[in-house]
């Protein structure tokens, strides 16, 4: 996956490209016992029920232990209904953002663990990654059509000690008998983080291939704060049954996040996925440092990163369960090791 870069790049303009193509008979048609059917994409009925989402990520799961090293998320989404009295007034001010749909509501709270190569130096490399933790806790409103999910989210936390990242990771790798993490006396420094993120994404009608249906996702992502800042686009491919029933596996920001609710339509379904996303990013506090601070550790960011991604997802009967594994381009100057590989699991449940 050396290419991820250029994978995403090709994954894009082929879904651009492939309606006009077809239409101006570049591609050859295909006999009609083979030619796809397209479905219609309706409203979502009312949803009675909630979700849970639990998240876990590491890169283990990729074979490394370096950069995003390691995060976790429980997330809440309410039923299709009523929003409380005191998030009523902030819905109305979003609505021209966030346009029509059934309304959702949501909170999550989130750690991620940032880490350099090498974990055993006391005194970290100051040309490779900064140590850092991030917790914080998220309010997202969303809108849902049936063919795209318009979310709002704004999140709340703390950058540095305060944010347990080396009591998390110090107390797992004593738990399962592994090197404890010898830098964590260089983190960032303890700093507010505030962050804005919207994010539209869109989902094609299916195509009916036999017992099977095929659909693309297609999403743009604005954060603001003093987190992170970027502007990023991305596409899924999927391929299964019951496809209707979310918008991609579920993930950690900033990655292709898809849905942390999901609402099927039929008792059991899967699909198999693969897809990208490119950020364009003005911002990234585990690299530029600390905000407010002068002399801390930081380094030098490239301005675009990308990310490939690959899984699997099925649902059975109010169950979740799904499996991304991403390999994302080097996000500094002078990173070792080139892409980065890490795992995602993600279980939902519907209450």
């Amino acid at each position: 996956m050396r290419n991820a870069p250029l994978l995403i790049s090709f994954l894009l303009a082929t879904s651009a490209l492939a309606p006009v193509a077809s239409a101006q008979g570049l591609l050859p048609a295909l006999p009609d016992s083979l030619t796809p059917t397209v479905g219609e994409v309706t409203p979502p009925p009312p949803d009675p029920y909630g979700s849970w989402t639990f998240n876990y990520e590491n890169d283990t799961l990729g074979g490394t232990d370096r950069n995003y090293t390691s995060g976790l998320q429980i997330a809440w989404r309410s039923p299709s209904a009523e929003l409380p009295t005191p998030l009523r007034w902030l819905n109305e001010q979003a609505t021209r953002l966030l346009g029509p749909g059934q309304v959702r509501w949501g909170a999550g709270l989130v750690q991620a663990i940032y880490t350099p190569e090498d974990t055993q130096r006391r005194i970290p490399d100051p040309n490779d990654r900064p140590y850092a933790g991030h917790l914080y806790g998220a309010l997202v409103l969303q809108r849902e059509t049936g063919f795209s999910l318009t979310t709002l989210e704004l999140q709340a936390g703390v950058i540095g000690p305060s944010a347990l990242g080396e009591f998390v990771q110090n107390t797992v790798h004593e738990a399962i008998r592994v090197d404890t993490t010898k830098g964590w006396d260089s983190q960032l420094k303890d700093e507010l983080a505030l962050n804005m993120v919207f994010e539209r994404t869109l989902r094609s009608a299916p195509l009916e291939l036999g017992s099977l249906q095929a659909d693309m996702l297609t999403s743009y992502t604005v954060a603001l704060g003093n987190v992170s800042t970027y502007g990023g686009a991305g596409v899924t491919f999927r391929v299964g049954q019951g496809l209707e029933a979310d918008y991609g596996a579920p993930r950690i920001r900033p990655g292709l996040v898809g849905s942390a609710f999901f609402q099927p339509r039929e008792e059991f379904g899967w699909y198999a996925f693969i897809g990208g996303q490119g950020r364009a990013i003005a911002r990234d506090i585990f690299l530029d440092g600390n905000t407010w601070r002068d002399g801390g550790p930081s380094v030098d960011k490239r301005p675009l990163v990308a990310d490939a991604t690959a899984g699997l997802v099925a649902h059975w009967r109010g169950f979740r369960l799904a499996y991304s594994h991403v390999w994302r381009t080097e996000e500094f100057y002078g990173q070792r090791g080139g892409l980065q590989s890490f795992g995602s699991v993600g279980f939902t449940a519907r209450f």
